[in-house]
C-alpha cells in the first residue's frame, strides 16, 4: 500500500488529520462538500493571474527565447511526457510544466514556470497573495528578469512570511533533483505575487527558518510526517493524526467527518484550539469536561497562547450547559446615538464590493428611515461600482450633516469591521478619480472616530460565546431570525453569480431581490443585537461568575 502513496506539496502545509482522511480507503465513498463559490472565484481569479503573467513575461523576453507551455487541460500523463521532453530538450522557460512522478520518493507536482539556470532549472511560483511588506533586504529581480543570479537585496522590501511558499518550492526542488534536473550549486526558488512588480528569490538551503533550519530542513522533517501518517492510513493501520479543530477546519471539506467525532468524544479542541489544546491532552485534560472543572483563577497548567485560561474554562462550562453567550462583564454597554445607522457591504472575492446596505433609525432628520440600498448589477469588476459607492457615501454624508445640523449625536455600527473598512479604503484609492469619490483621509477620519462602532469587537470584550462569534451565531440569541433559511455567505456567493449572469445565463432579478432581502435581514440583525445587548442581555445571559 505504502509504494502508492503519492503526496503533493500541499500535504506538508495541510492539518495532519487531513493527510490521513485523504489517504484513508474507508473515506473514498464518504460524499464531500462541493467547493464553495468564493474558493471557486478564487480559483478562477488564481488562473486568471496567471494567465496574466505568462503573457506578460513572453512578451518581455528576448525576440530568440524559447518557450513551452504545456497546455493544463491535457490528461496528466502527457503533461508530465510534455514537460520530460522540454527539460530533456533544455528550453530556457517552460511553462506549466508537470514533474514525472517521483515513485521512490512518494512525491508528485507542478510548477508554473520552471527556469533554466545552472545547468538544471528552478521553479517560480505564481501566486495571488502578497510575498512582500515595507522593508528592506528581500532578494528580489524585477518581474521580467527571471534569472536568480541578479537578484539584489531589495532597499524597501522585506520578504513576507509566506511559508508555504517556500516549501513549495522545496518540494519542487526535491522533484527536480531526482529527475537530475536541479541547479548543481544553488537552491534557489522564485515567486511571483498578487502585485507582480518584482520576483522574490529564496535560497532554500539558507538558514532563514526558526532555530537556525532551512527550508529544505523543515520540508523534510514535515514530508516524513506526513508521508508516515498517509502511509498508515493507506494500509489500515493505526492513525498516527488525530482529529483536532484548527483554523482551517472552516474551509476543510472533512470537516463534517471531524466535527461528529469531536463532539461524540467532546474534545477539547471544541472551545480552546491550536497548540493549547495539544498541550492539554498532553496533561490528561483531553476533554471539554476535563477543563469545565478546572479553577479558572487557578495558573494556566501550560504556556498559553490562546485568550485567557480563565475565559477557556469558563467556555467549556458554557458549552457543557448548551450555552450560546456567557457574560463577561458586570454590565453590558453598549455605545448609542440619537441617529443609527447600520451597515453591512457584500462583495464578490477579491472582485470587488457590489452592494452597501444602510438602516437609519432614531430621531428624525428628514430623511426617510429603514432600508437603503446602493447596489451595481453589472458583473464586477467594473466601474460601475464607483457610482453605487459615490451614491452611498453621499447619502452617508447627508445622514451625518444632518444630524449634526440638528445637535444630535450620530454612530454608525457594523460586524466585524474588517471587511467593511477593506472596501471603505479600497474604494476611495481605486476610484478617487470618479465624481464622488471621498479621499481616503476622509475615510480614515470616519473610520478612526468614535461614530464608527464595530459590534463584533462590542460582542468579544463583553462576552464568551461557545459557538463561535459571527452574526448568524449571536443575533438568533437575541431572538433574531433570517427570513432566507440559506442565508449566509457562501450562498450569497451562488445567488450573485445568477443575479449578475456571470455564467452565461440571463441576469436573474429574483436572485438580486434575494440579496437585496439577506442584506436587509443583515443590517436589521446588527440592530437587533445592539437593542438585546441595551435591554435585555444583562437579564438573559448568565454571569462567567455565577456558572
Amino acid at each position: 500500500m505504502g509504494a502508492e502513496v503519492l503526496l503533493d506539496a500541499g500535504a506538508v502545509s495541510r492539518c495532519r488529520r487531513r493527510v490521513h482522511l485523504e489517504h484513508d480507503p474507508g473515506m473514498r465513498d464518504v460524499p464531500l462538500p462541493p467547493p464553495d463559490p468564493a474558493s471557486e472565484q478564487r480559483i478562477a481569479d488564481a488562473a486568471a493571474h496567471r494567465l496574466a503573467i505568462r503573457q506578460r513575461l513572453v512578451d518581455a523576453s528576448p525576440a530568440d527565447a524559447t518557450w513551452v507551455t504545456v497546455p493544463r487541460d491535457l490528461p496528466a500523463q502527457e503533461r508530465a511526457r510534455a514537460t520530460e521532453q522540454a527539460l530533456a530538450d533544455g528550453v530556457p522557460f517552460i511553462w506549466g510544466a508537470l514533474l514525472p512522478v517521483d515513485a521512490e520518493g512518494h512525491r508528485r507536482g507542478g510548477v508554473e514556470l520552471l527556469v533554466r539556470s545552472d545547468g538544471g532549472y528552478v521553479p517560480v511560483l505564481v501566486v495571488r497573495h502578497r510575498i512582500t511588506d515595507r522593508g528592506a533586504g528581500a532578494p528580489t529581480t524585477v518581474m521580467t528578469d527571471l534569472d536568480p543570479h541578479h537578484a539584489v537585496a531589495d532597499p524597501v522590501r522585506k520578504v513576507r512570511s509566506q511559508p508555504r511558499d517556500q516549501l513549495r518550492l522545496a518540494h519542487l526542488r526535491r522533484m527536480l533533483e531526482t529527475t537530475g534536473h536541479a541547479p548543481r550549486e544553488r537552491a534557489y526558488g522564485g515567486v511571483i505575487g498578487l502585485d507582480a512588480d518584482v520576483v522574490v528569490w529564496h535560497d532554500l538551503a539558507a538558514a532563514t527558518w526558526p532555530g537556525g533550519r532551512t527550508a529544505l530542513d523543515e520540508y523534510d522533517a514535515r514530508f516524513a510526517d506526513r508521508l508516515a501518517i498517509a502511509n498508515a492510513a493507506a494500509a489500515g493501520d493505526e492513525a498516527l493524526a488525530e482529529p483536532s479543530r484548527v483554523l482551517e477546519c472552516k474551509r476543510c471539506p472533512y470537516w463534517p467527518t471531524c466535527q461528529e467525532k469531536l463532539t461524540e468524544t467532546r474534545d477539547v479542541s471544541l472551545v480552546v484550539r491550536g497548540e493549547d489544546a495539544m498541550e492539554l491532552r498532553r496533561l490528561g485534560v483531553s476533554t471539554v469536561d476535563a477543563l469545565a472543572v478546572r479553577n479558572p483563577a487557578e495558573e494556566p497548567p501550560i504556556t498559553w497562547t490562546g485568550g485567557s485560561y480563565a475565559d477557556a474554562v469558563v467556555l467549556a462550562r458554557a458549552w457543557l450547559a448548551d450555552l450560546t453567550m456567557v457574560r463577561k462583564v458586570e454590565r453590558v454597554e453598549v455605545a448609542r446615538a440619537d441617529v443609527e445607522v447600520d451597515v453591512d457591504m457584500e462583495s464578490f472575492g477579491d472582485s470587488g464590493a457590489y452592494l452597501w446596505g444602510c438602516l437609519l433609525s432614531g430621531a428624525d432628520i428628514g430623511l426617510e428611515q429603514g432600508y437603503h440600498a446602493f447596489a451595481t448589477w453589472e458583473p464586477l469588476p467594473t466601474t460601475d461600482e464607483a457610482r453605487s459607492f459615490a451614491e452611498f457615501w453621499t447619502w452617508f454624508g447627508e445622514v451625518r450633516a444632518r444630524t449634526e445640523a440638528a445637535g444630535l449625536t450620530f454612530r454608525a455600527y457594523c460586524y466585524n469591521e474588517l471587511a467593511e473598512n477593506r472596501w471603505l479604503y479600497g474604494s476611495a484609492e481605486r476610484f478617487r478619480e470618479y465624481p464622488g469619490i471621498p479621499a481616503k483621509a476622509e475615510i480614515r477620519s470616519f473610520v478612526e472616530s468614535d461614530e464608527w462602532v464595530d459590534l463584533f469587537r462590542v460582542v468579544a470584550d463583553q462576552f464568551l460565546c461557545s459557538h463561535g462569534k459571527g452574526l448568524k451565531v449571536v443575533a438568533p440569541a437575541a431572538g433574531f431570525t433570517w427570513r432566507d433559511p440559506e442565508a449566509g455567505g457562501e450562498a450569497s456567493m451562488r445567488w450573485y453569480r445568477d443575479a449578475v449572469g456571470m455564467d452565461g445565463e440571463a441576469p436573474d432579478a429574483v436572485q438580486r431581490e434575494r440579496l437585496l432581502r439577506y442584506n436587509e435581514d443583515d443590517v436589521l440583525a446588527t440592530r437587533a443585537l445592539r437593542v438585546w445587548m441595551t435591554e435585555r442581555a444583562m437579564t438573559e445571559v448568565p454571569f462567567m461568575g455565577d456558572i
